[in-house]
């Protein structure tokens, strides 16, 4: 039993506070989407998978930032929802009709949304 808590310990020290995994993950996602926008002709049929892997992203984040036992205060919650229901929306919208210009927006959303939580781990 000692050693199972020395090892969740260990692991517990290295594992990456949850803030900056979700900005790492996010800047992951932004640079994933402007890598098929940089290279729309020879990339654009990696689209789909870049906003499929986007999407699961925002389900997680979402799921995460809206369960009832999240500290967030409710207007903070709704807000990231309502932003959570704007990227699937839009991600939607761009796999069906592809454009390389409606990347733009999802790179965006994700890279302010990861200096935001750098922020508050800078804190």
């Amino acid at each position: 039993m000692h050693q199972g808590v020395k090892a969740y310990q260990k692991v517990a020290q290295t594992i990456v506070p949850s803030r900056e995994l979700e900005a790492s993950l996010l800047l992951k996602m932004a640079a994933h989407l402007q890598m098929v926008k940089d290279n729309w002709v020879t990339q654009k049929k990696s689209l789909h998978s870049a906003l499929y892997d986007n999407r699961r992203l925002w389900t997680i984040l979402l799921t995460s930032a809206t369960r009832e036992e999240n500290p967030l205060p409710q207007r903070v919650k709704q807000d990231f929802a309502s932003l959570g229901l704007f990227v699937f929306k839009h991600s939607l919208e761009t796999q069906i009709r592809p454009e390389k210009s409606k990347i733009d927006i999802l790179i965006d959303i994700n890279r302010q949304l990861a200096a935001g939580l750098s922020t508050l781990d800078a804190t």
